[in-house]
């Protein structure tokens, strides 16, 4: 259960939020302004924070600034709705992702649950979903169960498992895994794929991990 810091000043926005954020599992609390927020950022050490940037006082920006001063903690920012100077703004601030209000909760909780996924790797673990890749170890697991993979295949799920939604080409893969600096046999990708595809994925023929671009590449995710 992850803990988050909900920072909204409307009452009702941030009762919504915070009931159905619970429900989803999350363990949520709140301020209301960005004082407070600051406040309660340093005692409660949460795992993700949602921030309103129109708030009393400190706006947005400013707390989103602060916390990024002191730490990685992951920030979700609530943009009103067209405003792209808000968008811009949060995340040279350096917010992770934003929300346009007004949003659906299993909205938000679904981009909560992605940039907890990606934060994930920064101990040296990735978890996705299921499938669990300990960067420092070297070791994968699915559903609890370890997968042997070969350092090929290992090399080419690090690889793109640590940008989930990027597109990476068969030829960045060749440099990348293969360490290969010239236009290489893209048949070697697309082989270790399907191979890395019969170990991690429930189902190889319908893949949720390594994703096929049609005529690009391959990319990680679910995202």
């Amino acid at each position: 259960m992850a803990t988050l810091l909900l920072i909204e000043d409307d009452p009702l926005v941030r009762r919504g939020f915070q009931l159905a954020l619970s429900r989803h599992g999350h363990d949520v609390r709140t301020a209301d302004s960005g004082e407070e927020g600051l406040r309660e950022f340093h005692s409660a050490r949460p795992d993700l924070v949602v921030l309103d940037l129109m708030l009393p006082g400190i706006d947005g920006f400013q707390v989103c600034r602060r916390i990024r001063a002191v730490g990685d903690v992951p920030v979700i920012m609530l943009t009103a709705m067209g405003d792209d100077f808000d968008v811009v703004g949060g995340l040279a601030a350096g917010a992770d992702d934003y929300v346009v209000k007004p949003a659906q909760p299993s909205v938000l909780d679904a981009r909560i649950r992605a940039v907890l996924r990606r934060s994930a790797g920064h101990d040296g673990v990735r978890v996705h979903r299921d499938l669990h890749i300990d960067t420092t170890a070297l070791t994968v697991s699915l559903h609890g169960r370890p997968v042997p993979l070969s350092p090929t295949e290992l090399r080419l799920l690090l690889t793109l498992s640590r940008a989930p939604g990027r597109v990476f080409s068969r030829q960045l893969l060749l440099e990348e895994v293969w360490e290969h600096d010239y236009l290489g046999d893209s048949r070697l990708v697309d082989n270790c794929v399907q191979r890395l595809r019969a170990k991690i994925e429930d189902v190889p023929a319908a893949p949720e991990y390594i994703q096929t671009v049609r005529g690009f590449g391959y990319r990680f995710g679910p995202v």
